[in-house]
């Protein structure tokens, strides 16, 4: 062998990843053990699961002349992919005999059976507003459903048909699913019934319900496949398909679920009473900022700010304050503000719980008694500020604030506080308005001006500030952040 023909082999053995010198290192590297042997296979599952999803189809009776909603219908159709409503139309200016009153088709969805004896479970969405539903199986019999009952909180209604020996799904536990386990979807994308498809599960806890987190997968779900069954490879159902996040109202790759867990919740309380009952403590709230944390001394962000407190409400009654930071209900720790109202909701009403709060650096427990959970109220008036310039210069925050007469204090149903007459510089960057009642300042309850401005010259002008403005009847903690 030549050098030149030696010196291009070694050339193509380096480029080959192939070391001349570690031939026993390569003998000695481990093995993958959990090494992927192939995609998994669906067919006994949807074979098994099949027959229990059923095709949900919608009818509603208007009057002659009477609009089909089809604006108002698209907008739900991008909002949660809901069949279109479909009412018969003649040829263009052409007259009609028609009745004074038919009944046309409002939409198509997905359910499942949960019960060989009828009860059918589905999405809110797709029977509201229905005057008639039919439930179609697999086996092409159809049912006329009575609607049980629909929470629109969480998506859920209950459906029963009078029948007999009906195929079921099995409830699983959404509490044990695994952020990339298979799962699939059946329903009626598009009116196309018992279509399957395939994904994993992308995340178990999004939040983008108000009183319950949604699981997220990337099962392709399209108009029509609301209320269909969520399963997992055990065949079980892990959720309901409720939502999809899209910009043009098809399947963009993220689609929501509600879990089942929460479902079989609404469920029990639909089958006892026809309606959901959830708790209340009487209370606005927003999310804590780390800025926020970090200048009230928290440490880090966590908890639900007190935005507003209604009056002879139960939080009111057991003490809770605007500014306060709800860190734990009934024990349980609060780590973000979307916690609160799940764990409230699913309280009993009636029943007795502990409140534990953050104000002005130490934790305070206070006892509540949870009532039923209604309708929120709207704003109240904002005060007029006196005048729309200042006479004297701000203060080193950029504010200029006036103390509150007692007809205001009354009139605001508060103790303390300051107007802001004026906001500029980083008063007015970080939010603060000219009318917004400045109530605490970091730990400290603002009691009037000078005092509010002597607190104000103390500050060390190099780190933040947390002030607690009340704008109408909602406060919130808007941080000042220093001089870059």
């Amino acid at each position: 062998m030549t050098s030149k023909t030696a010196s291009t082999l070694l050339s193509a053995l380096m480029l080959a990843g192939v070391s001349l010198m570690s031939t026993p290192a390569l003998a000695a590297a481990p093995v993958a053990t959990n090494a992927v042997t192939g995609l998994p296979d669906f067919a006994d599952l949807v074979d098994k699961a099949g027959p229990a999803v059923v095709n949900i189809r919608t009818t509603e009776r208007v009057k002659l002349g009477q609009g089909g909603g089809g604006d108002e219908e698209m907008q739900e159709f991008l909002r949660r992919f809901f069949g279109g409503q479909m009412v018969p139309r003649g040829r263009r200016g052409a007259p009609q005999q028609q009745p004074e009153e038919q009944e046309v088709q409002r939409g198509v969805g997905s359910g499942f059976i949960i019960s060989d004896d009828g009860y059918v479970l589905t999405n809110a969405h797709v029977v509201e507003g229905a005057d008639e539903v039919i439930v179609t199986l697999t086996d092409r019999r159809e049912f006329k459903a009575k609607v049980l009952g629909a929470d629109r909180r969480s998506d859920v209604a209950v459906l029963k048909v009078e029948a007999r020996n009906l195929p079921s799904l099995r409830i699983g536990d959404s509490n044990r699913i695994r952020v990339g386990e298979w799962v699939i979807a059946i329903g009626s994308p598009f009116n196309l019934e018992n279509t399957v498809t395939a994904g994993i599960i992308s995340a178990k806890a999004r939040d983008t319900g108000e009183y319950l987190p949604l699981i997220q997968s990337d099962v392709a779900v399209n108009p029509g496949n609301s209320g269909g069954p969520l399963i997992n490879m055990r065949g079980e159902v892990i959720g309901i398909n409720s939502q999809i996040a899209t910009l043009s109202g098809a399947y963009n790759g993220i689609s929501f679920a509600v879990p089942i867990d929460e479902v079989m919740r609404v469920t029990e309380q639909i089958k006892k009473t026809g309606k959901v009952t959830r708790g209340r403590l009487g209370v606005q709230i927003s999310e804590v900022t780390r800025d926020v944390a970090e200048s009230l001394g928290l440490g880090r962000a966590r908890g639900a700010e007190v935005a507003m407190v209604e009056p002879g409400g139960p939080a009111e009654k057991a003490g809770v304050k605007v500014g306060d930071i709800i860190l734990k209900f009934n024990g349980k720790d609060i780590e973000k503000s979307s916690d609160l109202p799940r764990q409230v909701g699913g309280s009993a009403v009636g029943s007795r719980a502990s409140v534990t709060v953050w104000r002005r650096g130490n934790q305070i427990e206070l006892p509540v008694t949870i009532v039923e959970l209604q309708e929120e109220k709207s704003p109240g008036a904002r005060p007029t500020p006196k005048k729309q310039t200042p006479e004297q210069a701000p203060n080193a925050l950029g504010l200029h604030v006036s103390d509150l007469t007692p007809v205001q204090k009354r009139e605001l149903k508060i103790e303390a506080g300051v107007m802001v007459e004026f906001a500029e510089g980083r008063a007015a960057t970080a939010g603060i308005q000219q009318g917004d009642l400045i109530l605490q300042m970091n730990n400290t309850e603002v009691t009037g001006a000078a005092q509010f401005n002597g607190l104000v010259s103390k500050l060390d002008p190099k780190k933040p500030v947390a002030i607690l403005v009340r704008r109408e009847n909602a406060s919130q903690y808007l941080v000042i952040k220093p001089r870059q």
